[in-house]
């Protein structure tokens, strides 16, 4: 037994110990600032960044970036229609792509991260949320929020102003309960700890400028809708019908997916107060559920921003890879729609991708609509209204965990209505960024019945780009080269422009049909049919709604698969389209770009490799980095004018459906005034 004078030696000794290792803690952190992050779940935006920035650029990895990104963009339908788009979007789409990435590689940056702000904003610029570039190194590793979600209402005088959500302390209660108060804190003065007083209050400047140059700012940046009015949507919060349930969209004011903003400053009058107030509000940076652990610059680099299996393709005729399971695709975390493994290839997709993944932000219940009716699940949600005649098909996303089972569940459900007596028909798409292709064609069939707008085609007719590349997969893939038919260039997948398959030998990009884009010479595919009919499951023999007695909901934010079914709705059925919440003189067009496939760069890169291609100098290397690179594959062509591609057509909304106080992110509020103002 120590005598009690050693026994106080030892402890002090113990201490000191404890107090240098303290102290070297502190240190590693202060000249390290991903250590300083290192096991945090919420930090300051600017500790965030003092990491991010710590990478300087690497020649030879922004040089992989740029090559895999440029070569990839061969593959992308619209690139040389977005240097110049045609009208309506002319003022909205004039990215010369190539030539800012010939600038990019020229161009000097501070560090990494500016390196990636400039390529992805660039991509951005394309207001195309099928061609994007995403670093997990960087986008959304961390999300940054705010507790104050902003909403767009109109008075009772038609007059229009931004407004912190009814709703914003109830969402950041439940979703933010451990930061919570660290906002509550913040507040100056008298309004310390009074957080749940600030919602609804009226904004009258952010950052000391009208509320509505903060919207028109976010529209520049934020990309994925070719339209201004969706663009500027996309800045308030909203909600969606998701496969966990109903969820909060919180906009892209109080969530952002990358850390550049430290403060808010909001200049405010709260409700039922005449005073005008300012209050600064410091933006959160939460750790992303995708992130891997990390304790310092090193490791944090080493654990998220290379290249992890599945950022590349794979040779699916290797005995490797038939061996065993293939992994995820990134790519999928940033699709706006939930896709199962290994769908992707057995149904084709159109989705947007997004810098943020989809979030589980919960709607509040008291906005929640009550009593699904049986056969409700997942992304599809059925409602009966209580004037008994009005139906409800809240839909989320064009794909689930089971393709025929959304398939089945949307003919169920909407064959329920019909019995229980609706006679008219609101579909609540509202952020729904696409998904599989034919449940598009199959919905838009169901509804209208078998005719000439829905069989055998229900969509729309498509081609592919024929690049020098392209053609070369096409060509080995008819000389034999992809014997269990797993790639999207197979002839078996695709049909003439009169719905007869082709040949399982026929070279199919033969001859490319040559076109002239903004001064670019190109080249295309022949045109190519339905790839969905016959469908797995015999439709209806009649229509189950009259099409023109159906309301298409959202808030202009439907992309790729889901335009698809609004627009075949809209142009070929007659069905009315309903934006809620869009600026007064901005023209709302009721859903983005369609395309007609989206897919990636891994995608791509399986194909290449598939056909043992990916020595040949047109062939894109593989990501040195955690990265993702989306585009159009098909370009879908229009109804009003069938020689061009639909993406470029307009698409205006029938109805701007004004939000107010009383029905602003309440879905069930919103259905009862549509019927009221279009039925």
């Amino acid at each position: 037994m120590l005598a009690s004078g050693n026994f106080f030696a030892a402890l002090t000794a113990v201490l000191t110990s404890a107090q240098l290792v303290s102290a070297d803690v502190l240190d590693v952190r202060a000249r390290d600032p991903c250590a300083a992050i290192a096991n945090q779940t919420w930090v300051a935006p600017r500790d965030v960044r003092a990491c991010f920035t710590s990478f300087a650029v690497d020649p030879a990895i922004k040089a992989n970036t740029i090559e895999v990104v440029n070569k990839t963009l061969a593959f992308h339908t619209s690139v040389n229609y977005q240097k110049r788009a045609p009208a309506p979007f002319t003022s909205d789409v004039h990215e010369d792509l190539l030539a800012d990435l010939a600038r990019i590689s020229g161009q000097w940056y501070a560090n990494e991260l500016d390196l990636h702000v400039d390529l992805s904003r660039t991509l951005k610029r394309l207001n195309d949320g099928h061609c994007v570039y995403i670093n997990q190194c960087f986008d959304s590793l961390f999300l940054t929020y705010l507790p104050t979600p902003l909403v767009h209402l109109t008075d009772a005088w038609g007059r229009q102003s931004v407004h912190i959500a009814p709703e914003a302390f109830t969402v950041a209660t439940a979703e933010f309960k451990d930061e919570v108060n660290f906002w509550q804190n913040a507040l100056p003065g008298p309004l310390k700890g009074k957080l749940a007083s600030l919602s609804g209050a009226k904004v009258l400047a952010i950052n000391g400028q009208d509320p509505y140059a903060a919207v028109d700012a976010n529209a520049l940046i934020t990309g994925s809708f070719q339209s201004l009015g969706t663009r500027q949507n996309s800045f308030f919060s909203s909600y969606n019908s998701a496969s966990s349930g109903w969820t909060y969209i919180l906009g892209n004011f109080a969530q952002q997916s990358l850390p550049l903003n430290d403060y808010a400053t909001l200049t405010i009058q709260r409700v039922n107060s005449s005073r005008i107030e300012t209050i600064t509000l410091p933006y959160r940076s939460r750790i992303g559920s995708s992130a891997v652990a990390w304790t310092d610059k090193a490791s944090f680099h080493q654990n998220n921003c290379v290249a992890i299996p599945g950022t590349n393709g794979e040779d699916l005729n290797a005995a490797s890879a038939q061996r065993r399971s293939l992994p995820e695709n990134p790519a999928n975390k940033f699709r706006q729609a939930p896709i199962p493994e290994g769908d992707s290839r057995k149904h084709l997709l159109n989705v947007i991708l997004d810098s943020a993944p989809q979030q589980d932000v919960v709607l509040p219940p008291g906005l929640t609509p009550p009593n699904p009716l049986s056969g409700s699940s997942g992304v599809a949600q059925f409602f009966l209204l209580d004037d008994g005649k009005t139906g409800v098909l809240a839909l989320g996303s064009f794909s689930s965990n089971s393709f025929s089972g959304l398939n089945a569940a949307l003919l169920k459900g909407l064959q329920n209505l019909k019995d229980q007596g609706a006679t008219q028909l609101v579909v609540d798409i509202s952020n729904n960024g696409g998904g599989f292709i034919c449940t598009a064609h199959w919905l838009h069939r169901i509804i209208a019945g078998p005719k000439a707008t829905t069989q055998p085609q229900a969509g729309l007719d498509t081609e592919t780009r024929a690049g020098p590349l392209a053609q070369l997969i096409v060509k080995q893939i008819s000389a034999g080269a992809d014997p269990n038919n797993n790639l999207l260039y197979n002839p078996l997948n695709w049909r003439f422009a009169n719905n007869t398959p082709f040949p399982a030998e026929l070279d199919w990009l033969q001859p490319p049909v040559p076109k002239v884009i903004n001064g670019r010479q190109d080249a295309f595919s022949q045109r190519l049919g339905d790839e969905c009919q016959p469908f797995d499951t015999d439709p209806p023999a009649e229509a189950l709604f009259d099409p023109k007695k159906v309301a298409i909901v959202n808030n202009g934010r439907c992309a790729s698969s889901c335009s698809l079914f609004s627009i075949t709705m809209a142009k070929e059925e007659g069905s009315k389209t309903i934006v809620y919440g869009g600026r007064k003189g901005v023209q709302q067009q009721y859903c983005g770009t369609v395309g007609g496939q989206s897919t990636d760069f891994a995608t791509m890169d399986t194909e290449v490799k598939s056909t043992q291609l990916k020595n040949n100098t047109l062939a894109p290397p593989d990501f040195v980095t955690n990265s993702v690179q989306g585009i159009t594959w098909r370009l879908g062509f229009g109804i009003d004018d069938t020689t061009q591609p639909e993406e470029w057509q307009n698409h205006p909304a029938d109805v701007n459906l004004p939000l107010t106080a009383d029905i602003v992110n309440n879905p069930v509020a919103i259905w009862k005034q549509i019927v009221k103002t279009v039925f």
